[in-house]
């Protein structure tokens, strides 16, 4: 699944299907054109088939296939600009929900591949026996219909592609797209039936283990669990990762440690190193710290001197909020991972909501201290946030509630230091004292 989730986000590959499913559709029908011994009657066929002879069909082929080649390319640069205007404005970082997008790929896809069913279909229309007399044509109706056809549907991908195009630079898309990813996210790592109940007693891992390192630098992208169980299960070892997707690594980091140690062999250290996907560049699927650093950047990168957007970095941090609100309602998963007959195989740790919270405030505060609105809408965040608090359990502490107050406090300094006019100082240590009262009560 980890392989197909990754094909499906690179930009060539919708295309490509699309591509090999023009090869096959147009083999089919010319060979259904071919054993099509007699002629098709005339009449009601007649009406729905487009009938040429073998010039024309060649012109009407040539022009769907030189048309649909050049208006793939005119998307294609469109979807270039537009990649540059969302890497400049809102951050590199979401370029890659625009080489995602399904709408994109199936545009350039639909006229690639209308370029090659064109081709393929041109080269069967020939003339049979010798090329110096009267030999048969063969025209095969059916396909050359089937390219009419392609061409009526491009000309709807076009108006498609014009409205999703306008539609996908717009800062609600753009910000909803990333809320989403990030709600995903959060379902994902924090469903609420994950822990153990019960079973055999924790490992120990204070031990000596084997370690796994990486092998090359960059960010630990994700995780195979399944692999990971299945390994452990046949080796009867429990892996502890030492990372977390999102982490950047060294060569010589230890991504896992394997114990006991006398029952790890070089071919478990190959499957766990390919288990453990090590790229260049991270992604949301496991890492809810990057879906909510995608949101955060589009914030910040609002407020610089250059944009000076307010409304935007607002718009970003109501979204956040929304995906917070989610990720401090749910309870924390337990890092131990149990096969099916309940033996503990894999210790992983989940992130730290509170640290994945003081980030993003401490980042939104530094950057936002100068927009009194903003610095509003933080205040909101926060008092979203709270509202939606899991009550801590008997005897643990309320950290979530006191990293919440905390940083109104630090929002307070901020917009006082920030030398804002007296009556909007008044107005914010307001709001302030009524979200303190709203997290105590």
């Amino acid at each position: 699944m980890t392989l197909l989730r990754r094909l499906a986000e690179q930009f060539w590959f919708v295309p490509a299907l699309l591509c090999v499913a023009a090869v096959v559709v147009a083999a089919a029908l010319v060979a259904v054109d071919r054993v099509s011994q007699e002629p098709l009657t005339p009449g009601w066929v007649d009406f729905l088939l487009y009938r040429v002879g073998s010039d024309g069909s060649r012109d009407l082929l040539g022009a769907i296939a030189t048309s649909s080649l050049a208006v793939a390319g005119t998307t294609f640069s469109i979807t270039m600009a537009v990649l540059a205007l969302t890497s400049s404005s809102y951050g590199p970082r979401l370029v890659r929900n625009f080489m995602a997008d399904k709408g994109n790929q199936t545009v350039l896809g639909v006229y690639v591949a209308t370029f090659v069913y064109c081709l393929l279909v041109l080269r069967s229309v020939r003339v049979l026996g010798d090329l110096g007399g009267d030999g048969d044509v063969f025209v095969p109706h059916l396909a050359v219909n089937g390219a009419v056809l392609l061409a009526i549907a491009n000309v709807g991908m076009l108006i498609y592609f014009i409205h999703h195009i306008s539609d996908s630079v717009q800062v609600a898309t753009l910000a909803g797209r990333v809320r989403m990813e990030l709600l995903d996210t959060v379902e994902r790592l924090y469903p609420a039936d994950l822990g153990p109940s019960g079973g055999p007693p924790l490992p120990d891992l204070s031990g000596d283990g084997r370690p796994v390192t990486a092998g090359r630098a960059g960010y630990l992208q994700s995780v195979a669990q399944d692999v990971l169980m299945r390994a452990a299960r046949r080796r009867d070892v429990v892996v502890e990762l030492t990372v977390r997707p999102g982490d950047y690594v060294l060569p010589d980091t230890v991504l896992a440690m394997i114990r006991p140690d006398r029952a790890v062999n070089d071919r478990l250290v190959r499957t766990l190193r390919r288990a453990l996907l090590v790229t260049d560049a991270r992604t949301p699927y496991q890492d809810v710290g990057f879906a909510m650093q995608q949101l955060t950047e589009m914030a910040v990168r609002a407020l610089s001197p250059g944009t000076n957007d307010p409304y935007t970095a607002q718009n970003a941090i109501d979204d956040l909020s929304a995906g917070l609100s989610v990720l401090v309602s749910r309870p924390p998963p337990s890092p131990w991972r149990r096969d099916d007959h309940g033996v503990v195989r894999v210790h992983a740790a989940t992130p730290d909501v509170v640290l994945l919270l003081g980030t993003s405030l401490d980042q939104l505060r530094w950057y936002g201290a100068g927009a009194p609105s903003v610095m509003q809408s933080c205040v909101t965040l926060i008092e979203r946030v709270a509202a939606h608090v899991r009550p801590p359990a008997p005897g643990e502490a309320p950290q979530l509630q006191q990293q919440l107050l905390a940083h109104l406090d630090l929002l307070a300094d901020a917009f006082s230091a920030a030398g804002h006019h007296p009556d909007d100082q008044a107005r914010f240590g307001d709001r302030v004292r009524c979200a303190r009262q709203l997290i105590l009560a």
